[in-house]
């Protein structure tokens, strides 16, 4: 197999939901040596089916969540557990944890903690609001931070109740922050012998989500609105019906509002006084989104991508998840890699966002079933048969 950027780190995955697996994932798919640690399965629960509470592990979330990884169970409450997980942490890169902030230090496993036994390793936490504050005990999940962070006052259709975003935003953008963190602890290690404590949280990470519209309050000082399916201050651009669906286009300004106006047969649109300079386009952006919007309704979705392509002016149709993996340049792109799992059979999950020359992420090993791997991680620190099968009749594993 072709030597994967990071097949040389290893990291303990303490992570819970989503954001923690998401930056674990980045890791993972790059060639880290992740290993998931879990609590034993109880006669109580459901079986091997759950992974951790709220989470079917054979669900296709799951399944893609927590590709690439080995899985040990073990009961962190207990102090052989803990001791375990002290001995992991000596041979660890990084340790990834997502728990309310009072947690890992109720259980012991807190950065000063674990830095004493490893001063090397690289400690990323997410939090919901933060590490400390007035809010940092509180429980955060995606659309709190949604609603906290902004996001949902600027989107939906103008007028109408604040609306969450269909993705875990905050989540998602959360665990993408951390692994970048996490890689410049990473390589500032190199240089200093020493890890480091990264921290973000699903607030901080929606805050900084919000970028163009966080700044034209703290620059501009105004408050952003809800612009439905436009740019909130470029037009024409946005999302327009057309006589079969709809449309996304982007002729916004020069050159491309000149060729989308000609394609749609209003070439002296941009002459127009109401519309000649941004600001103006702006202050009248009703009028012109309805002027556009009449034309486009007069042909389909896919004659206009056609005619609007030829001349340069960026535009697309707006797609349900099956168009999209049907779509021609998606399968050029393989946005989906085969996995087999040994119960679930032949898995499409989605592939790591990001190419390089001489590399490439990859989706090595399914998710694994719970603690698959345990007896494997425990005789690599060295632990014997034996005492493997005395943790296992203490429930510790």
């Amino acid at each position: 197999m072709t030597r994967l950027p990071l097949d040389d780190i290893r990291v303990i995955d303490l992570t819970i939901a989503r954001a923690g697996p998401t930056c674990v994932r980045q890791l993972a798919d790059w060639g880290a040596d992740v290993i998931r640690i879990e609590p034993p399965v109880r006669e109580s629960d459901s079986g091997a089916a759950l992974g951790i509470v709220g989470e079917r592990r054979h669900g296709s979330d799951f399944q893609n969540l927590h590709r690439n990884k080995r899985a040990l169970s073990l009961d962190l409450k207990t102090p052989e557990g803990l001791e375990i997980l002290m001995r992991l942490v000596e041979r660890a890169d990084v340790l990834v944890e997502n728990m309310r902030p009072p947690v890992k230090h109720r259980l012991g496993f807190d950065y000063e903690t674990l830095r004493r036994r490893n001063p090397r390793l690289v400690y990323g936490s997410i939090s919901g609001f933060g590490q400390d504050g007035p809010y940092a005990e509180r429980g955060g999940v995606d659309q709190i931070a949604q609603g906290m962070g902004g996001l949902m006052s600027v989107t939906g259709m103008p007028g109408t109740e604040p609306t969450r975003v269909g993705i875990p935003v905050s989540d998602l953008s959360a665990g993408l922050y951390l692994a970048v963190g996490i890689l410049v602890a990473l390589h500032d290690r190199e240089r200093t012998g020493e890890g480091r404590w990264v921290t973000t949280s699903l607030l901080e990470a929606m805050v900084a989500m919000m970028d163009l519209q966080a700044v034209r309050w703290t620059i501009d000082g105004k408050v952003p609105e809800q612009e439905g399916n436009h740019h909130p201050q470029l037009l024409p651009m946005g999302c327009f019906r057309t006589a079969d669906g709809y449309v996304n286009i982007a002729g916004p300004s020069g050159r491309l509002l000149r060729n989308f106006c000609k394609v749609i047969g209003l070439p002296e649109l941009p002459s127009d006084p109401r519309f000649e300079s941004p600001a103006q386009r702006f202050r009248n952006r009703a009028a012109l989104n309805e002027i556009v919007g009449a034309r486009l309704r007069a042909r389909t979705t896919q004659e206009w991508i056609r005619e609007l392509n030829e001349v340069g002016v960026p535009c697309g149709p707006v797609y349900c998840m099956d168009e999209v993996f049907a779509d021609a340049q998606v399968a050029h792109l393989g946005m989906t890699v085969p996995v087999e799992h040994p119960v679930l059979g032949r898995l499409a999950v989605v592939r790591n966002a990001v190419t390089m020359t001489g590399a490439a992420a990859s989706v090595r090993a399914p998710t694994p079933e719970a603690g698959q791997h345990t007896d494997e991680v425990l005789r690599e620190l060295g632990l014997s048969g034996a005492e493997i099968e005395t943790l296992r009749g203490k429930k510790i594993v």
